[in-house]
């Protein structure tokens, strides 16, 4: 039999015995008209040329593919362990959708962690606890340039456009934002009413697209950021360099997700892929960056003015620093996105290749502003792949001031993980623009689960500093993180890296610091070229 005929059989077989059996009963027409569509099928498949595998077993080979569907979907809720999903194990999303219904976030019987594994992190608990804090802790953003300091929470929304969400989650998440007291990242695809309407604190993030305060070039136009960021519900302004998922790339708006609403928005074409070039035009040297940074805050009426980055190499840090250093101009904070964080849509190479991690991006940049004598006028925010009470704390002590979440808040809003945002086809509705799946989304009801969970976890954070024996965050120490490096050794942080001193760069540079120091210029991203050798290498 050939293989038309063997996959066609099941379609034959119910088509035959539906037309004898016509004259028993008028049902049995359904039958047929499911035979002669499956018959056409087979037929189909075995006379496209596009695809092998249903040409070579027409009918048949539609399984393999509805397999290779339901596969995640199989492997989440079936298959992988507590501790091992990816990109967020089965037991973070259970802390998140927990704390955001209210419901206590408790495990019995003991970790399931290996806690002999090489790699594994642990806190060391003091004998006797400080008592937690009765507030929020909170941390001050504004160095001496800055007219309008702003009192941020440890955990905040990281930055998400709409046009990435839907415009139910940037509801939700903005209303949560709102009661909770903390920050909402825009993301870098404007600042809307949709942002506005709660009255919640605002960081407003633009990137290298000027998305909100462009030109119709597509260049900074200084007027339109100034209307928009003297706004009272803008607390502090972001200026996007890079991004963890895809350092490099700009970001990318799908097209069917760039509707007349999100064009209008961003000032670009509907129905086309939006994207955000690589790199800036209104700079192109780190000393240029300051002194934009400068007329930011100057635009603002002094208001809390950074960037974002995820770190590169550490000569442009340190570019950056001579660059801060000779202007004379601080930013007010800035925020290190790590390689690990979250994305709508970015080539496996860069998620997965491109980009230094939070750990390795925070203690470069933190150690740079240290060594540089510049730590003290600056805050230093982390974000990527946070998500408990432990990712905060951890942070804190590898050298942030404070903590951005943006996956966690999406999974507080509904998100499942089902990693369809760049399809626009998010069954929960959460980043999609289709209304068939983002009606399903409540922003009152969402807004309230965004509220618990961020309530929930920064009531964690104050009681595992507690636990430290800290006071607050400001107490925290290198020395109360542990890392097991084999089975036989634990080091702390304290050790595990080498920290600088304050000044130690601009009075002697320790060994691995002191070439890239020498090299990092103040007007140039990347190294300055070493002189080439008689052999002809660098």
């Amino acid at each position: 039999m050939s293989l038309l005929g063997f996959a066609a059989l099941p379609a034959l077989l119910t088509l035959a015995g539906a037309v004898l059996a016509l004259t028993i009963s008028p049902w049995w027409w359904i039958l047929a008209a499911v035979g002669a569509a499956l018959l056409i099928v087979a037929i189909i498949d075995y006379a496209q040329p596009k695809n092998s595998i249903l040409r070579n077993f027409p009918l048949l080979g539609h399984g393999r593919f509805m397999l290779e569907e339901v596969r995640p979907m199989i492997q989440q809720y079936f298959i992988e362990r507590n501790w091992d999903g990816k990109p967020f194990d089965r037991d973070a999303r259970a802390l998140i959708y927990d704390r955001a219904e209210g419901r206590a976030s408790v495990k019995s019987f003991g970790t399931e962690l290996e806690v002999r594994q090489p790699g594994y992190e642990y806190l060391t608990h003091a004998t006797l606890p400080a008592p937690p804090a009765a507030q929020e802790h909170r941390v001050t953003i504004g160095g001496p340039q800055c007219a309008q300091p702003y009192d941020a929470s440890l955990l905040n929304i990281s930055a998400m456009s709409y046009g990435s969400l839907s415009v139910n989650a940037v509801r939700a998440m903005s209303a949560g934002a709102a009661k909770g007291g903390f920050l909402h990242e825009t993301g870098e695809g404007g600042l809307t009413s949709y942002h506005l309407d709660s009255g919640a604190d605002l960081l407003w993030e633009f990137g290298s697209g000027y998305f909100g305060c462009r030109t119709r070039e597509g260049d900074f136009d200084p007027d339109a950021f100034r209307e928009k960021a003297l706004h009272p519900h803008v607390k502090m302004i972001n200026v996007k360099l890079s991004q963890g998922a895809k350092p490099g790339l700009g970001g990318v708006l799908p097209a069917p997700k760039v509707t007349e609403e999100i064009a209008q928005i961003r000032g670009v074409p509907a129905f086309q892929d939006c994207i955000s070039p690589p790199g800036h035009t209104a700079f192109s040297t780190p000393r240029e960056l300051m002194q934009f940074i400068g007329r930011l805050r100057e635009l603002s009426d002094g208001k809390p003015v950074g960037f974002k980055l995820c770190v590169g190499t550490r000569i442009d840090v340190l570019a950056m620093c001579k660059a801060m250093i000779d202007t004379g101009i601080r930013p007010d904070f800035i925020i290190v996105d790590g390689s690990e964080g979250g994305t709508g849509a970015a080539p496996l190479e860069y998620q997965d290749h491109m980009g230094t991690p939070l750990i390795e991006g925070l203690h470069i940049l933190h150690n740079a502003l240290v060594g540089a004598g510049l730590r003290e006028e600056i805050r230093i925010g982390a974000a990527g792949k946070i998500s408990s009470g432990h990712d905060v704390v951890r942070r804190l002590i590898q050298g942030a001031d404070f903590t951005m979440s943006a996956r966690a808040m999406m999974m507080a809003v509904g998100c499942i993980q089902a990693q369809k945002c760049h399809t626009d086809r998010c069954p929960t509705g959460v980043a999609t623009q289709n209304p068939r799946y983002y009606r399903g989304l409540d922003p009152a009801t969402k807004g309230e689960r965004v509220f618990r969970y961020h309530q929930a976890a920064v009531k964690e954070v104050a009681q595992m500093i507690a636990t430290l024996g800290a006071r607050g965050p400001q107490e925290l120490s290198p020395t109360m993180l542990r890392r097991r490096i084999s089975q036989t050794e634990v080091v702390s942080y304290a050790s595990l890296y080498n920290w600088l001193a304050p000044d130690e760069l601009l009075n002697a540079p320790p060994r691995g610091w002191a070439g890239d120091w020498e090299r990092a210029d103040a007007d140039r991203f990347g190294a300055i070229p070493e002189p080439i050798t008689p052999s002809g290498r660098m």
